[in-house]
């Protein structure tokens, strides 16, 4: 049973590389007997016709019904066939076009093309647009012409043709092909054998990561032990993707960022995916959330939107709230975006400051407290609970104003779910099938004899030595299971 399938129309196309066990042509693959289609198998579709209903349209039509991973997919295969409706999938990809292309420094030229190569290019003033082409359009091989105008703009993307490389070309696309899959060079490791294979995605360089390096080598040790052989991978990766079964998003989360692209394209992809693309939608903004949970019911801190563009009333606003109030832009996560007023000059101060990154912000009641409950819920179950206590002489867990690293931030008590007021992991759950059935963290504060909801993470901190205080390894394992169990349910529907 071959882990790897590099299909090509005639042997002689891939004659320039490297010889590999794990090249066919598309006759023989087409042709496989049953015992070689099973098993978790990828395949690099090196096709000349992608055409509909040609060779290589078939190739990857076939792949997909096999369960197997594939590049190209149906999906990009179709998608390049309407490559005039590119814009469509990024209104912005101008930006990536910048002052260049500049004819790749043949600036008297009005027209010109570029391949790239599983997403890499060889004009590095272009790389974030081959990045981003290739993220849009997975596939071996791109042609991509431009042509001037008032601006440079893309004209034409169509897959490429292996057999029409230059030597130049060839030597690139060696050196990509090797990037994207060593497994066509290198030798199987002897290693235990995994059920699944799983991509945790993360940022070594965010300064508030959802989970520390401790607490990552805790998930892929869990893993492991479970049968999941798991990778860490980051923003430049994501064309991996389809090597995998499951994705788990450990890096802080928003709409327009790649963490939401990398959590589309793995649900398109039939991956099991937590965070999951509707619970970012949900949980990333904080209008909407606000909304959704005023909706059902759920009860909030006293809450109202204001509009940039519309004249604020600050006497109904002081009546309403009183001082000191809170302001927090929508998208914000860590404390950081959310600030207080004390009075009306330092209102209109800090509405102007905030309206100049967000059209809509939230005017929230002050209640101060010595620290917010952290519920973690996972399948609509409750596995963990937090106390975060206030930064030191700071309204806040984290004080990003703080020079002191021992003042950004409070302490913090974890507990067992059982020592945990009844009547706050109710409010809590009650919150949390408002967004789905993945994984969460609910944060609450008790004031006055009532628990209000201040907001729903969709991908709560596991740092080690603090959520995990009371669980320890069990709490990684519990997380590890969910994507087990998911991943049998999944395959199990396919058998």
């Amino acid at each position: 049973m071959h882990s790897l399938y590099i299909v090509v129309d005639r042997l002689e196309d891939w004659a320039p590389y490297y010889p590999s066990s794990d090249l066919v042509t598309v006759e023989v693959y087409l042709s496989l007997p049953e015992s070689k289609k099973a098993g978790k198998t990828q395949v690099i579709n090196l096709c000349r016709d992608y055409d509909y209903l040609g060779t290589g349209y078939y190739c990857s039509l076939l792949a997909e019904a096999r369960g197997q991973r594939v590049i190209p997919s149906i999906r990009s295969i179709n998608d390049l066939a309407n490559h005039h409706y590119y814009r469509l999938y990024d209104n912005n990809l101008d930006k990536y076009l910048g002052k260049h292309p500049a004819g790749c420094g043949q600036p008297d030229k009005e027209y010109f093309g570029i391949k790239i190569f599983f997403g890499k290019v060889s004009y590095p003033p272009l790389e974030k647009l081959a990045r981003r082409l290739f993220e849009l359009y997975p596939s071996p091989i791109l042609n991509v012409e431009f042509k001037r105008g008032e601006r440079w703009e893309i004209v034409g993307i169509t897959p490429g043709n292996l057999a029409e490389l230059n030597e130049n070309e060839q030597n690139q696309f060696a050196e990509a092909i090797d990037a994207y899959s060593r497994k066509i060079w290198r030798k199987p490791r002897s290693r235990k054998r995994f059920r699944f294979e799983m991509a945790i995605l993360y940022n070594p360089q965010e300064e508030f990561p959802p989970s520390d390096t401790k607490a990552l080598k805790n998930f892929i040790k869990a893993g492991n032990e479970l049968g999941l052989d798991v990778d860490l991978i980051d923003k430049d990766d994501f064309a991996r993707l389809l090597e995998y079964d499951a994705l788990f998003i450990r890096e802080t989360t928003a709409i327009d960022h790649h963490t939401y692209r990398f959590a589309k394209r793995a649900e398109s992809e039939g991956l099991v995916v937590l965070d999951d693309p509707d619970s970012i939608l949900k949980c990333a903004n904080k209008v909407f959330l606000a909304d959704l949970l005023s909706a059902h019911g759920v009860p909030t801190p006293k809450t109202q939107l204001i509009i940039r563009d519309k004249p604020l009333d600050f006497d109904e606003l002081e009546q309403s709230f009183g001082y000191p109030l809170v302001l927090k832009i929508p998208h914000g996560s860590f404390s950081r975006g959310v600030v207080k007023a004390h009075g009306r000059e330092e209102l209109e101060n800090q509405c102007r400051e905030l309206f100049r990154e967000s059209a809509i912000l939230l005017v929230q009641e002050y209640v101060l407290t010595d620290y917010d409950w952290r519920i973690g819920f996972l399948n609509n179950r409750p596995i963990y609970a937090c106390k975060y206590f206030m930064a030191r002489g700071h309204w806040q867990i984290y004080n990003h104003s703080s020079d002191k690293a021992k003042g950004k931030s409070g302490g913090f008590e974890t507990l067992a779910i059982h020592d945990v007021p009844k009547d706050v992991v109710k409010t809590a759950a009650k919150a949390v099938k408002l967004i789905g059935d993945g994984f969460y963290g609910v944060d609450m504060k008790q004031i006055a004899g009532r628990n209000v909801i201040i907001e729903i993470n969709d991908n709560p901190s596991i740092d080690s030595g603090v959520e995990d205080d009371y669980l320890g390894e069990d709490l990684y394992r519990i997380i590890m299971e969910e994507f087990v169990r998911r991943l049998e349910r999944k395959h199990s529907a396919y058998a």
